[in-house]
């Protein structure tokens, strides 16, 4: 088993001359210091992992002995996965996931399609839901074009946003390395982010108007149909991201 000690990234990195990388030798400044000492650290911990693996160390080892010399869970997980599960004499690699153009168009349309999708979805409910318990102090003109506009989206959007995820889902499966795409970990994390705000501020003017003694069958009905729909897409895209780093 190899130790924490007996192979630190720090002390295992020696550069030509006797010098050690250190990334704080002054040799850098401004920016350029930052994202060297940000490459140094990732390259040297890469070539741990390796040499670990080269002397026979499990990976669970090799992630015992990292984190606790302090390298969170993420930069071990990612380091491991680099190295596939192969019995061979020598760590094998694994094809390391690429930004192309195909793949972030796909993935733009599919995050675009969805966010149109629940939109929509919830404007239709919306308005459902005012035809059903009008209110009598409201003079606003009839709902049918914004609904007819809504269904259409969803029509359009809807089809488009399945057919992306299975074609997409049918990728992954064939190329498990691209679960780790850069663009994929980005627009899923903003989809987190943007279904959390939602529903953070859907639970706050629930409360607001409860406090102020304004809660409605027509109001609550909405809150509801809103937080749905924001929950059941952060518990959807949470899980996938669970997976991933599962399966990785």
């Amino acid at each position: 088993m190899v130790s924490a000690q007996s192979l630190s990234p720090e002390k295992a990195m020696v550069m030509p001359h006797g010098r050690s990388a250190d990334p704080y030798d002054g040799s850098h400044d401004g920016d350029s210091k930052g994202w060297t000492t940000m490459a140094s650290g990732t390259q040297d911990l890469e070539r741990f992992v390796r040499k670990a693996l080269e002397r026979g160390s499990s990976k669970e080892e090799v992630k015992v002995a990292l984190t606790s010399a302090g390298w969170t869970v993420e930069q071990v997980r990612s380091a491991l996965s680099g190295f596939a599960d192969v019995p061979f004499t020598l760590p094998v690699p694994r094809p390391r996931p690429y930004l192309s153009a195909r793949e972030a168009f796909l993935y733009l349309v599919l995050f675009t399609t969805l966010y149109l999708s629940a939109y929509h979805l919830g404007s239709l409910l919306f308005n459902l839901i005012n035809r059903a318990f009008p209110d009598p102090a409201s003079f606003t003109t009839s709902s049918a074009d914004s609904m007819r506009w809504s269904i259409a989206s969803i029509i359009v959007a809807f089809p488009i946003f399945i057919g992306m995820s299975l074609k997409i889902g049918a990728e992954l499966t064939r190329h498990p390395e691209k679960r780790l795409s850069g663009v994929r970990r980005w627009l899923t994390y903003l989809t987190l982010f943007v279904a959390a705000v939602v529903l953070l501020c859907d639970v706050i003017t629930l409360v607001d108007h409860a406090l102020g003694g304004e809660l409605s069958v027509r109001f609550a009905l909405k809150v509801g149909v809103a937080a749905k729909i924001s929950v059941a897409v952060f518990g959807y895209y949470l899980w996938d991201l669970r997976r991933d780093e599962r399966d990785a």
